[in-house]
């Protein structure tokens, strides 16, 4: 028996991912009926993964009375605008869409008056005293609705409050009249200890939201993260206005003016800066980079040359553990990752935001890459931090910390994985954990989910994958490729996954003799009735120095 076969045997006598077989509540319920396993033949992922299912089962809960809701986890007890109610509950949509879903109109429904959504829920109730915005909302709900089947009374629920919310900002951030968003106090980005904010408020001034110090000479700044979000939520709120029949024209007119006044006010040199009451800009090379390319903002160009110059430069941002929250030749970089901070450590939270900027470009290949150091080093950890070391990738400051749970989750399934979209795509992931340092690398892994009643298991060790369907073979390819699959669960492309080019046979079953591509990283080939079409080669980026 090979170890692929073995994977399969195991896959297939595996147990629901549940801390307690006996569960059997609705989310329960939901979870078990995704028909979501993962094993791993060697070293510690598989443990890890069920150590995440069970951690992450204790971080969905109601906050006070009411539905489950996802709580951030850790130190922090309750639900965060900018990470719990946004990509957090982003990718637990692929696990438990019923708790993204209450999580969302939750905030919605704690909504002030005036218009201003809360920073967070917490078991003593809503908090306003600070905007604390990142992932953009509409986003993720927009990602939900077609996710779960087009409710359309969820979707207009949520577009009334965004947009009353974006009137808030609008009224109340823009005191200087650039077009941007600012920022009155650290707290207003979460960058908690980020030399970005040094000599600055942390809260905003009084418990205001709509309030600054007037005693600090740089405020209000006109924050490249806040704006950016701002942009990337008006383009979403104009798809949402149209799917429900209102005019998408005026959202769209105001997404163009927030990337206006994000480029001409706060990029200079390849950058992203804050831009001070003076004029001048501050110039902290952070992860604040990262944050507006997740917001699609900008080119391929310019995403090509963010790559070249910082993302994937290991003077810069890339360490041994992902990105880095401060550049680390910047002399202000402390990478003190047993606290809370945002100065240096490698957040967990940054790492969760990253593959939406990378796939917005189609760069996936570097994605997989950066992933590596530190899959091998969750393996052997003893919590989920939410900080990490960038030399060492050592667990740092907290545990039980839900984005550093689901990264591992989302990290495994975009690897060697099953993994829905929300377009209807399916991504078949063929890269296998196969060659992770620290004594974990997995000779065979095996990961399986139902997607729209079709039940699919990937297979596959350091040379072949192996993809079941309802239990028949289907598709055979080479470690290194994804195979995408289209809204109707054929074949529709298949992708450069891996860091160096590989070669090899598509095989699918009832289709001699397959079809064989050469695929140089990141390259992507469209299949039309089991015949190859043209390549799309969008280059790569390998770690520089």
């Amino acid at each position: 028996m090979t170890a692929i076969d073995r994977a399969l045997a195991r896959l297939r006598e595996t147990g629901a991912p549940l801390p307690h077989a006996g569960d059997d509540d609705a989310v329960a319920r939901e979870i078990r009926a995704g028909g979501i396993r993962f094993v791993a033949l060697g070293g510690g992922l598989e443990q890890r993964w069920q150590r995440a299912w069970e951690e992450l089962r204790g971080c969905i809960a109601p906050i006070g009375a009411g539905e489950p809701l996802l709580r951030e986890g850790g130190a922090y007890d309750g639900a965060w605008l900018e990470s719990t109610a946004t990509i957090n509950a982003e990718v637990l949509d692929r696990f438990a869409p019923s708790v993204t879903r209450a999580t969302h109109l939750a905030f919605a429904a704690a909504q002030r008056d005036d218009g201003l959504l809360p920073y967070k829920l917490t078991p003593d109730g809503a908090a306003f005293t600070q905007i604390q915005t990142v992932t953009p909302l509409a986003r993720s709900v927009w990602n939900h609705y077609l996710l779960t089947g087009r409710d359309r009374d969820y979707l207009a629920r949520m577009h009334a409050a965004m947009v009353r919310n974006d009137a808030w900002l609008a009224a109340h951030r823009d005191t200087r009249g650039t077009g941007g968003v600012e920022a009155f106090c650290t707290f207003d980005t979460g960058h908690d200890l980020s030399p970005r904010f040094w000599h600055l408020p942390e809260r905003c001034h009084h418990g205001d939201a709509a309030t600054y110090d007037p005693g600090a000479p740089l405020l209000p700044l006109v924050a490249p993260d806040l704006t950016a979000n701002v942009a990337c939520q008006r383009e979403y709120l104009g798809r949402i206005a149209a799917e429900l029949g209102e005019d998408p024209a005026p959202w769209t007119r105001k997404a163009a003016a927030s990337r206006g006044a994000l480029m001409r006010e706060c990029h200079r040199g390849g950058m992203f800066y804050d831009r001070a009451a003076d004029g001048s800009h501050v110039r902290v090379d952070s992860d604040v980079l990262l944050r507006v390319l997740a917001c699609e903002i900008g080119d391929d160009d310019l995403f090509a040359t963010a790559l070249e110059d910082h993302l994937m430069n290991t003077r810069r941002f890339l360490s041994q553990a992902g990105f880095a929250s401060i550049a680390m030749d910047d002399p202000r970089f402390d990478g003190d990752h047993t606290r809370n901070s945002w100065a240096g450590p490698v957040n967990a939270l940054s790492l969760l935001r990253a593959p939406h900027a990378f796939e917005h470009h189609g760069r996936v290949a570097e994605l997989a890459l950066t992933h590596e150091p530190l899959l091998a080093a969750m393996a052997g950890h003893d919590r989920f931090a939410q900080c990490y070391d960038p030399w060492s990738a050592d667990a740092g400051y907290t545990e039980a910390y839900s984005p550093s749970i689901l990264w591992l989750l989302d990290a495994l399934e975009r690897a060697a994985g099953v993994l829905p979209r929300p377009d209807g795509e399916v991504w078949l992931s063929g890269l296998v954990p196969a060659r992770l340092g620290h004594g974990q690398a997995a000779t065979a892994t095996g990961a399986a989910r139902t997607v729209r009643g079709i039940h699919y298991e990937l297979v596959g060790d350091d040379e072949r994958i192996e993809v079941h369907r309802d239990g028949t073979l289907w598709l055979g390819f080479p470690r290194g490729w994804r195979v995408v699959l289209d809204a109707r669960g054929e074949v529709a492309a298949v992708v450069g996954l891996a860091a160096g080019r590989v070669s090899g046979i598509l095989s699918m079953a009832g289709a001699d003799p397959g079809i064989a591509l050469d695929l140089a990283p990141n390259d992507r080939v469209t299949v039309t009735g089991g015949r190859a079409g043209d390549v799309v080669s969008r280059g790569f980026t390998p770690p520089r120095s």
